[in-house]
């Protein structure tokens, strides 16, 4: 049994492989090729047993690569940030859209909803520091 017909050389077959492969792999290139978002990157530090009885405080690191946001987010203490690199908006519950840039700090209080978000050209770099229930969840996301 024969796949092709026999009028066709073996550069033809070659060809039409080759055309048969490249419409096969643009079909499915939006899945394929799609770009992740960027992920926003937290690394704790430190974890250390507040005054307060039954409080800690947690010493943490933030990367938000370009186009990157954490998404709205509560936290269950008071949460303290200070930009290292880039800046950072800060959508903030009840307040506007704020910009802070290297040197800045920001408080936000317990419970309120917000996000960081990296609108620029520049990674961010923040140390973020959390005083929370000993054990609590850092972040809990909302819809």
């Amino acid at each position: 049994m024969r796949f092709f017909p026999t009028s066709m050389t073996f550069p033809a077959i070659q060809r039409a492989m080759f055309f048969a492969a490249a419409l096969v792999t643009l079909s499915t290139a939006p899945t394929t090729f799609a770009q992740a978002s960027p992920q926003v990157k937290r690394t704790v530090l430190l974890r250390h047993d507040a005054p307060a009885p039954g409080f800690e405080a947690v010493l943490v690191r933030v990367d938000l690569p370009v186009g990157a946001r954490e998404g709205r987010h509560t936290h269950p203490g008071l949460l303290l940030i200070h930009v290292e690199e880039g800046t950072l908006t800060l959508d903030y519950e009840g307040k506007p859209s704020t910009d802070y840039k290297p040197g800045d700090s920001v408080v936000v209080e317990p419970g309120k909803v917000h996000e960081g978000i990296n609108k620029g050209n520049t990674p961010i770099k923040a140390i973020a520091t959390f005083v929370i229930p000993k054990g609590a969840t850092l972040t809990t996301q909302v819809k």
